[in-house]
């Protein structure tokens, strides 16, 4: 019986689906997987089977093993080893007179292939310096353009709710956030108030839009005018979870109207 859970390559790599069986894996643990002509690892970010994600055939991933600890020891020295090619990268950068700023190292489980994370205002020719890597570390050599909100996802972090940011912590894909999903909640258009530490829209704008267009369905929007059991007034605010709004009234004085479910 297929069971596909979400799976975060490598410590900074996508999150792909993987088809782990009858298997019992937890959330945190680290797996081995089949991946690009070879082995690399995994930590499972969700470990409930998601029926959806067995549609994406593409995106899933082979389960070879729960991570023992011979590869958990692996696991730590491509870390180290991946600081080492971090600082080896960053001479070459300069050697190339790169206008570039690399982010990240990490090398696959196997040690067939090391990928360079970096951004940059625009595009990069890094043909000699691919080059110049793959004959000092003899491996297959990925030079990857991230952007602001990528970096945010490699070195994590809290957002200003006390969490741990979403991109970090368990979002698969960056979908577009839009102003007028901070509409939607009422929040104050002050970027700093609505932007995360990437200093982008926060994500959760995102996914909490549809719960709040759920929410607000037949509630009047904050400067409507309308007619109450007082008389004609204008909204204040309007609380989505209560399911009331504020009113001043024509004849003055203010109430709270409450809306059915």
């Amino acid at each position: 019986m297929e069971k596909n859970i979400l799976v975060r390559l490598r410590d900074s790599g996508q999150a792909y689906f993987c088809d782990v069986g009858e298997l019992n894996v937890k959330e945190g643990e680290y797996i081995i997987v089949e991946h690009d002509r070879g082995l690399d690892y995994g930590q499972v970010i969700s470990p409930k089977d998601d029926p959806q994600g067995s549609k994406s055939k593409e995106s899933l991933k082979r389960l070879v093993r729960i991570a023992g600890e011979n590869d958990l020891k692996q696991i730590r020295d491509n870390r180290t080893k991946a600081k080492e090619a971090f600082c080896s990268c960053i001479k070459k950068i300069d050697e190339h007179k790169l206008d570039m700023k690399l982010v990240h190292a990490e090398y696959s489980f196997d040690r067939s292939k090391i990928v360079f994370y970096f951004t940059a205002s625009g595009r990069v020719d890094f043909r000699d310096l691919v080059k110049d890597l793959a004959k000092i570390f003899k491996a297959r050599i990925e030079l990857r353009q991230i952007g602001v909100r990528d970096e945010a996802k490699l070195f994590g972090g809290f957002g200003p709710c006390g969490r741990e940011l979403c991109c970090a912590r368990f979002l698969k894909d960056f979908e577009p956030v839009t102003i007028k999903m901070a509409k939607e909640e009422g929040l104050p258009l002050n970027p700093p108030k609505i932007s995360g530490l990437c200093g982008r829209l926060m994500c959760c704008l995102n996914f909490e839009y549809e719960t709040y267009k759920i929410l607000s369905k037949g509630l009047p929007r904050e400067g409507e005018r309308v007619h109450t059991p007082e008389g004609k007034g204008k909204v204040l605010s309007v609380n989505v979870f209560k399911r009331s709004a504020t009113v001043e009234l024509e004849s003055g004085g203010i109430i709270e109207i409450n809306y059915k479910s």
